[in-house]
């Protein structure tokens, strides 16, 4: 029952839509377990630049089959919107499913998200504003609606006025928004119903059924562990578990099933919206690093924060997820420095540390403690072979994997599939 789940590493935006294309090509299915279309992967190929925030990152392959899992909170319109621009770009969404548990983004979720980031102020998490956190507090909270309650016509009426009337009470009465009207809401859900339903599968079964047969699946990861509910730097997370116990109850696979887990990580740090970076680059070099690597984010545009990569972090990640193995992207970025960095512990109140805090505001006061090693002027974009990079490039590569406390099985030297050194493969 060979599951390859493929985790990020960081703050997310680790280039896992590249990654799970590459993979994609030696699998039968990719499966989504968590997020929403908070999420944004770039896949590059021969076909195009495709950017994706719901659909699995493996539908540019034929005869792959693409699942959103139970876990995952869909907005029917996002999903309808990227499979009709994926068929006007000539790949077949035949066999794309998602599943019948999975929450449905509602109107008031994205209300509520934009209401609820204005009252925070200065203290705005700096959610994307799609309504992915309301949805889940929803799911929490037993008043969601599923995707499977679309399709049911007789209680679905009842279900979306009192969801809605509820919600009013909160839109108005709390934030003195303007009222969701209940009618638009239920003609929304209707439309929803009719145009989702050949898709919408018990996935749970899909994916068992494929892993007892022998096949190759897939685990999408969406986000990075650094922004998980529980292990995340919280309350500066998302609202799901992008770790590998999303991955288990996000699809509804036994721990079993998952044969190798791999990290995403960026050769540097990045991060989008609040929350502590304790190797952010500010000023001149932070702009000329995100620019050269042009860091914004693929779902809202906004410029991501740059930092050296984190060690400390990233180690935390790696015990989190049980890391078999890890995948180094944008490795090229980082051509023509003199020096490089990597933060090996953290300093804060008069002391040091070596392990990823809990407490945020700790984490806020922790300055780095760095590591420099000679950087390189040859170039490693395009490589394709561990003995086309520059001496320097593989040290650097070397000390990540004994700081981290696993080997490099693919470096990415570039956004296309072919830009890949692949040291020791992933499915078997």
């Amino acid at each position: 029952m060979p599951a390859y789940a493929v985790i990020g590493g960081q703050w997310g935006d680790e280039g896992k839509g590249k990654v799970i294309d590459y993979l994609a090509g030696q699998s039968d299915c990719v499966v989504r377990y968590a997020g929403g279309n908070n999420a944004g992967h770039t896949v590059v190929n021969e076909r195009g630049e495709f950017q994706l925030h719901l659909v699995p990152s493996g539908i540019c392959w034929p005869g792959v089959a693409g699942i959103i899992g139970n876990g995952v909170v869909v907005n029917p319109d996002v999903l309808l919107g990227e499979i009709a621009g994926l068929q006007r770009q000539g790949i077949d969404t035949g066999q794309l499913f998602v599943s019948d548990r999975a929450h449905v983004i509602m109107p008031y979720h994205i209300l509520l998200d934009h209401l609820q980031e204005q009252a925070r102020g200065s203290g705005a998490i700096g959610t994307t504003g799609q309504g992915i956190g309301p949805a889940y507090v929803d799911k929490a909270a037993r008043d969601g609606i599923r995707v499977g309650d679309l399709l049911d016509a007789k209680h679905l009426p009842e279900q979306v006025r009192a969801a809605v009337a509820l919600k009013n009470r909160v839109i108005t009465g709390l934030f003195d928004g303007d009222p969701i009207d209940a009618d638009q809401a239920l003609a929304r859900c209707r439309e929803w119903a009719e145009r989702l339903r050949p898709v919408v599968r018990p996935t749970e079964q899909m994916v068992q059924d494929l892993l007892e047969q022998g096949k190759r699946v897939i685990l999408e990861g969406a986000q990075g562990t650094l922004l998980d509910l529980d292990h995340g730097s919280y309350p500066y997370v998302t609202s799901s578990s992008p770790s590998i116990g999303g991955a288990i109850t996000g699809l509804g696979i036994n721990p079993q099933s998952i044969k190798g887990v791999v990290g995403v990580f960026k050769a540097y740090s990045t991060r989008v919206g609040g929350g502590p970076m304790p190797t952010e680059m500010l000023g001149q070099a932070g702009d000329d690093l995100r620019e050269k690597a042009r860091e914004y984010g693929t779902t809202t545009g906004r410029a991501r924060r740059v930092g050296w990569f984190d060690a400390v972090a990233a180690r935390y990640s790696r015990q989190i997820n049980g890391f078999t193995g890890m995948v180094l992207t944008r490795l090229d970025i980082l051509d023509g420095m003199d020096d490089v960095k990597i933060c090996v512990g953290y300093r804060a109140d008069g002391g040091e540390l070596n392990r990823f805090p809990a407490n945020t505001a700790l984490l806020e006061r922790c300055e780095p403690v760095y590591e420099k090693l000679a950087g390189w002027h040859e170039p490693t974009a395009s490589a394709t072979s561990a003995a086309q990079l520059p001496a320097n490039a593989l040290a650097y590569v070397r000390r990540i994997e004994a700081l981290v406390g696993c080997n490099a099985q693919i470096i990415s030297t570039g956004p296309s599939r072919n830009e890949t050194i692949a040291i020791n493969p992933i499915i078997n």
